[in-house]
């Protein structure tokens, strides 16, 4: 009796491991196909690298980026397979926007800039101030601010509130702030620009300090006009956010670099 009830015990053991590495395989599985659900469909999180979008996003900042906004290409996709050209249930940004897309040099590296333009639209930049379509796009409220960028550089210029006029139709305009450090150079200078069908004008919110559609050029850093398809989605929130002053090993001034204020700021 004592032999039965020992041999039933060695039998059901291997039986019960086998079930519970089964649940463990099955629970990271679920989770997986979870995380590529939200992650290709729903939202994706990014790092701010640079400091182009000074002062709305800054370096070191982590911010969702809804995928739906304006449908789905192949770079909406982990990888970016070629599976497909164009992009399913498209939609059009509106100007103001901020924006994830794929750089028109190279798609495998991930720019956030403004929208700008839209097809059809007329945009230059003459001695440092930005016209849409021949009117004077207005900058409010000017007042000092000291970016640093992501080498720690410090930068001294104005800030103002810009108002882009709505894409949308009977809204007001949309608002957002902007760093400028000089009317001059190249960035402050352009022709200018007529959005061609199927693309978008970008810029950096730091206008003195971001390569975007201002540089039409064959250059390596040079964005020209944005595809549609290059789209990846629309930036909605800052959830995290950190100045990353001191070296990673020194933990004890972890609590101070995290931007407490920035956590889950809307982005504008």
């Amino acid at each position: 009796m004592n032999t039965q009830d020992h041999s039933s015990a060695r039998s059901e053991q291997p039986v019960g491991m086998w079930q519970s590495l089964f649940e463990y395989v099955r629970t990271f599985f679920t989770v997986v196909v979870v995380v590529l659900v939200v992650r290709t469909l729903l939202f994706e999180s990014f790092v701010i690298p640079s400091g182009s979008m000074i002062p709305t996003l800054q370096v070191g900042d982590y911010i969702w980026v809804s995928k739906y906004t304006y449908g789905y290409s192949r770079f909406s996709l982990p990888f970016s397979p070629d599976l497909f050209n164009g992009r399913i249930w498209a939609g059009t940004p509106h100007r103001g926007d901020v924006v994830v897309f794929r750089f028109t040099k190279d798609t495998s590296v991930d720019y956030v800039k403004r929208v700008i333009g839209l097809p059809g639209d007329h945009i230059r930049v003459t001695d440092g101030q930005l016209y849409l379509n021949d009117t004077a796009v207005p900058c409010d409220n000017p007042h000092p601010y000291i970016a640093h960028d992501e080498t720690d550089t410090s930068m001294a210029g104005e800030a103002c509130t810009e108002k882009l006029p709505s894409s949308i139709r009977g809204d007001g305009p949309v608002s957002h702030e902007i760093l400028k450090l000089t009317d001059e150079g190249p960035q402050n200078n352009t022709p200018d620009y007529v959005v061609p069908p199927g693309y978008f004008f970008a810029m950096g919110d730091n206008r003195d300090d971001s390569a975007d559609s201002r540089f039409m050029g064959d250059g390596p850093k040079d964005l020209g006009f944005v595809p549609m398809e290059n789209l990846v989605g629309r930036a909605q929130r800052v959830f995290f956010s950190v100045s990353a002053d001191y070296p990673l090993w020194q933990v004890w001034h972890w609590p101070q670099e995290i931007r407490w204020g920035r956590l889950m700021q809307g982005i504008q």
